[in-house]
Protein backbone atom coordinates (compact mmCIF):
# COMPACT_ATOMS: atom_id res chain seq x y z
CA UNK A 1 0.00 0.00 0.00
CA UNK A 2 2.69 2.46 0.39
CA UNK A 3 4.49 2.10 -2.73
CA UNK A 4 0.48 2.78 -4.59
CA UNK A 5 0.63 5.76 -1.90
CA UNK A 6 3.74 7.05 -3.14
CA UNK A 7 2.79 6.70 -6.65
CA UNK A 8 -0.36 8.38 -5.99
CA UNK A 9 1.02 11.16 -4.08
CA UNK A 10 4.13 12.18 -7.40
CA UNK A 11 0.52 12.03 -9.33
CA UNK A 12 -1.33 15.02 -7.38
CA UNK A 13 2.31 16.70 -6.76
CA UNK A 14 2.82 16.90 -10.15
CA UNK A 15 -0.73 17.97 -11.23
CA UNK A 16 -0.43 20.79 -9.02
CA UNK A 17 2.94 21.79 -9.51
CA UNK A 18 3.07 21.44 -13.34
CA UNK A 19 -0.57 23.08 -13.59
CA UNK A 20 0.40 25.74 -10.98
CA UNK A 21 3.18 26.74 -13.20
CA UNK A 22 0.80 26.18 -16.25
CA UNK A 23 -1.67 28.41 -14.56
CA UNK A 24 1.02 31.51 -14.07
CA UNK A 25 2.03 31.12 -17.62
CA UNK A 26 -1.21 32.05 -18.76
CA UNK A 27 -1.51 34.62 -16.52
CA UNK A 28 1.49 36.44 -17.68
CA UNK A 29 2.58 35.40 -21.03
CA UNK A 30 -1.36 34.80 -22.41
CA UNK A 31 -2.56 37.61 -20.66
CA UNK A 32 -5.03 36.12 -18.75
CA UNK A 33 -4.87 37.99 -15.65
CA UNK A 34 -3.88 37.85 -11.98
CA UNK A 35 -6.30 35.58 -11.18
CA UNK A 36 -4.76 32.89 -13.10
CA UNK A 37 -1.20 33.79 -11.13
CA UNK A 38 -3.03 33.50 -8.05
CA UNK A 39 -4.69 30.55 -8.72
CA UNK A 40 -0.84 29.32 -9.59
CA UNK A 41 0.62 30.41 -6.96
CA UNK A 42 -1.99 28.66 -4.73
CA UNK A 43 -1.64 25.91 -6.54
CA UNK A 44 2.15 25.91 -6.29
CA UNK A 45 2.35 25.77 -2.58
CA UNK A 46 -0.60 22.34 -2.30
CA UNK A 47 2.13 20.64 -4.39
CA UNK A 48 4.78 21.44 -1.50
CA UNK A 49 2.04 20.46 0.95
CA UNK A 50 1.58 17.51 -1.06
CA UNK A 51 5.51 15.93 -1.55
CA UNK A 52 5.28 16.53 2.42
CA UNK A 53 3.05 13.31 2.62
CA UNK A 54 5.27 10.98 0.94
CA UNK A 55 6.35 8.05 3.27
CA UNK A 56 9.77 8.89 2.54
CA UNK A 57 10.79 11.05 5.36
CA UNK A 58 14.24 11.99 3.16
CA UNK A 59 13.30 15.89 1.27
CA UNK A 60 16.57 15.38 -0.96
CA UNK A 61 15.33 11.85 -2.54
CA UNK A 62 11.63 13.52 -2.78
CA UNK A 63 12.75 15.98 -4.55
CA UNK A 64 15.16 14.33 -6.58
CA UNK A 65 12.97 11.75 -7.29
CA UNK A 66 9.58 14.25 -8.35
CA UNK A 67 12.30 15.73 -10.69
CA UNK A 68 11.61 12.65 -13.21
CA UNK A 69 7.95 12.72 -12.17
CA UNK A 70 7.92 16.29 -13.12
CA UNK A 71 9.50 15.86 -16.60
CA UNK A 72 7.33 12.92 -18.06
CA UNK A 73 4.62 15.04 -16.40
CA UNK A 74 5.70 18.28 -17.89
CA UNK A 75 5.65 16.18 -21.20
CA UNK A 76 2.07 15.01 -20.57
CA UNK A 77 0.90 18.09 -20.04
CA UNK A 78 2.17 19.92 -23.17
CA UNK A 79 0.36 16.54 -24.90
CA UNK A 80 -3.25 17.26 -23.75
CA UNK A 81 -3.59 21.30 -22.68
CA UNK A 82 -1.07 23.02 -25.70
CA UNK A 83 -1.23 20.14 -28.80
CA UNK A 84 2.60 19.23 -28.03
CA UNK A 85 3.54 15.92 -30.15
CA UNK A 86 6.47 14.65 -28.23
CA UNK A 87 9.23 13.33 -30.63
CA UNK A 88 11.36 9.75 -29.86
CA UNK A 89 14.13 11.58 -27.94
CA UNK A 90 10.98 13.57 -25.65
CA UNK A 91 9.67 9.68 -24.74
CA UNK A 92 13.05 8.07 -24.35
CA UNK A 93 14.54 10.95 -22.04
CA UNK A 94 10.66 10.78 -19.98
CA UNK A 95 10.95 7.36 -19.83
CA UNK A 96 14.73 6.87 -18.74
CA UNK A 97 13.66 9.79 -16.27
CA UNK A 98 11.14 7.50 -14.59
CA UNK A 99 13.35 4.58 -14.84
CA UNK A 100 15.26 6.81 -12.31
CA UNK A 101 12.81 7.60 -10.38
CA UNK A 102 11.80 4.48 -9.57
CA UNK A 103 15.51 3.25 -8.82
CA UNK A 104 15.89 6.64 -6.40
CA UNK A 105 12.37 5.74 -4.66
CA UNK A 106 11.87 2.06 -4.78
CA UNK A 107 15.41 0.66 -5.02
CA UNK A 108 16.49 -1.96 -2.37
CA UNK A 109 18.17 -0.21 0.32
CA UNK A 110 20.73 -1.55 2.23
CA UNK A 111 20.10 -2.03 6.40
Amino acid sequence: MTLVKSILLFGVAALLEIGGAWMVWQGIREHRGWLWVGGGAVALGLYGIVATLQPDANFGRILAAYGGVFIAGSLLWAVFLDGFRPDLWDITGALVALVGVGLIMYGPRGA
